[in-house]
């Protein structure tokens, strides 16, 4: 069973600020604000957590409907939390919010109130965010917000591990077995004993396929269990003689109860469960520093930003995929350049090389025939924000009032950029300041892709193209506009969607079929002989967007042919319209335990 190891605790220590004598008429007004901003931010992490709390509820009783609900909700808590300290700090300080001596000793004095807290990298975040909509800076401020210089030594693996430790059984079975009675659920297992012989096994053929000599001495599993979706994951690291494997179970519930669905084995299968084109987990954590660098060492190519956004910390991941970038082009030299592939549209996309990251900016106007607004895409956004993304929607991360040195800029990109986003970007002596971007994972876009790469990997990203399509479509998403170019393919050959322009859901959409010419010159015309509606969706005419050379136009109609009929899309509208949630697995099929499903 559990065993409690790990390190000794590390005292938090942050450096000897040198911060301006604060006169002792303003020592009062400093403790309250620094007090109050903090009191917020508790109050806030607290209903964060209770909402995430029910997860374990909701799968034990299957209300898949619930849990997405509750993972909305949970999505609109932070703006809400700031936005009540921010109107206080208004409306008490008046001209005073500007002061900059004033606000570093607020700094200097949360700094000491955060310091030995469990969450105390989510309490920087939170202030920053507070600060920026309060005090009149011109973009980040190392001495009145925090930039993640404020350590002067490692930062704390605080009192408990932030995983259980198992050692050695006298079998795997029984190992595995410890492992599953530590969920602690009040729904029975489907039949336990089973489930723990077949992970036992799968394992044991892993072990022998990549290492025969080796034997299991320990497994650590991090503490709480990650919900999402209609699966719950128990995700950890299986330590052998002389390596370390990743392993993850996936429990599914059923009418018979909670089983084992898959164990996965492999750092590429684990950076899958934990996709940037996924939902955020729902994950009861205390520490979520300590849970981030045990999940780091399981995947250690995954950035510290996408994992605490996956746990649903996106405004803290914000902020570390923001310092990231700034340390990274403090010791880099390149320039930032358009992105490859064809222009945007609606976007303008450019990227650093060594970076791994794209940068969108919404254009002044958009190209013909787009009709959409501005606020139009926004919405779109805000939609895949909260909508399961079913592993096949790049999240995006929102930024407001960017500086970045004008020198870093490719002259080609800074002349497109003022010609056709003006309104979004200026240059300002020295810097270009961008008043609105978003940010995305950097991937191949797919018309490339198939160009570029040999028949065989072009042959799978096709086939995974129109399975992409189809997940979607699972999870009440229409892409519209279903051109290759839409497309990106991730560094684990997985095809993901990242044009929003013209996205919408399923039932939003009325699917038809291509209606027959009255006369035999009717197929001629320019201009269609039928009326067309504005939401109708003739998927007939889809195969004519697909831009495949014929091979792989072939191979996409052997496996996906079904998207072309009305069929396929008004049997999942009626689907959805009757409440059902279908899942979308985030691993193959050959994972999966033999009695699954």
């Amino acid at each position: 069973m559990e065993q409690a190891i790990g390190p000794a605790p590390v005292t938090t220590m942050y450096p000897a600020t040198v911060v301006p004598a604060t006169p002792q008429s303003s020592i009062e007004s400093v403790n309250r604000i620094s007090a109050a901003i903090k009191d917020a931010f508790s109050a806030y992490h607290a209903e964060f957590k209770y909402i995430t709390r029910k997860a374990k509820q909701r799968f034990e009783q299957c209300d898949w409907h619930a849990l997405h609900s509750d993972a909305v909700a949970r999505l609109d808590l932070y703006k809400d939390f700031v936005a009540s300290p921010v109107k206080a700090l208004k409306a008490e300080l008046g001209e005073r919010a500007n002061d900059r001596v004033f606000w570093m000793s607020v700094k200097h004095r949360y700094t000491q109130t955060i310091a030995d807290l469990p969450d105390f990298d989510l309490a920087e975040s939170f202030y920053n965010s507070v600060v920026m909509r309060v005090a009149a800076s011109s973009g980040l401020d190392p001495d009145i917000q925090y930039v993640g210089r404020e350590f002067n030594s490692p930062l704390p693996v605080l009192e408990a591990p932030a995983y259980r430790v198992y050692r050695r059984n006298d079998t795997t079975q029984g190992l595995i077995q410890d492992i599953l009675l530590d969920c602690h659920f009040f729904t029975h297992f489907r039949d336990l004993e089973q489930d723990s012989a077949l992970a036992g096994d799968m394992i044991a053929s892993y072990l022998k396929d990549v290492a025969p000599v080796q034997r299991i001495e320990m497994v650590e599993i991090a503490r709480p269990v990650f919900y999402r979706g209609k699966s719950a994951y128990l995700v950890g690291r299986i330590h052998t003689t002389n390596f370390k494997i990743p392993l993850v179970l996936s429990l599914s519930n059923g009418e018979q109860g909670i089983y084992v669905d898959a164990v996965l084995l492999t750092e590429d299968e684990v950076s899958i469960i934990f996709s940037f084109a996924r939902e955020y987990f729902h994950v009861e954590v205390e520490k979520p520093y300590a849970l981030v660098q045990f999940l780091k060492s399981i995947m250690p190519l995954k950035p510290i930003a996408e994992l605490y956004i996956s746990l649903g910390y996106n405004k803290h991941g914000k902020t570390e995929l923001y310092r990231d970038l700034m340390r990274h082009l403090a010791r880099s030299r390149d320039k930032f350049e358009i992105a490859r592939g064809d222009r945007g549209m609606v976007m303008m996309v450019f990227t650093l090389p060594s970076y791994d990251v794209v940068f969108k900016i919404i254009k002044d106007r958009f190209d013909y025939p787009k009709t959409t607004t501005r606020q139009e895409v926004r919405n779109h956004y805000h939609l895949v924000f909260k909508h399961d993304r079913g592993g096949r929607l790049v999240d995006a991360q929102e930024f407001e009032h960017l500086r970045f040195a004008k020198d870093r800029f490719s002259p080609a990109l800074l002349d497109e950029l003022l010609s056709v986003a003006a309104n979004s970007v200026s240059v300002q002596g020295d810097e270009v300041v961008i008043k609105h971007l978003y940010t995305e994972r950097r991937l191949t876009p797919l018309n490339l892709y198939v160009r570029e790469m040999d028949p065989r990997a072009a042959t799978e990203a096709v086939i995974d193209y129109g399975q992409a399509i189809k997940d979607l479509a699972y999870t009440n998403i229409f892409p519209g506009d279903i051109l290759l170019k839409n497309f990106g393919v991730t560094r684990h050959g997985r095809v993901v969607f990242y044009d929003y322009d013209e996205l919408c859901l399923l039932n939003e959409c009325s699917f038809r079929k291509m209606p027959e010419p009255d006369d035999s010159d009717d197929d001629l015309l320019a201009e269609p002989w039928y009326s067309v509606g504005e939401q109708d969706v003739f998927p007939e005419e889809l195969k004519t967007f697909l831009g495949l050379p014929p091979r792989l136009a072939d191979v996409f109609m052997q496996y996906h042919g079904d998207l072309f009929g009305v069929d396929f899309w008004a049997d999942l509208q009626a689907r959805h319209e009757a409440g059902e949630v279908i899942a979308v697995l985030p691993y193959k099929e050959s994972r999966r335990l033999p009695h699954a499903g």
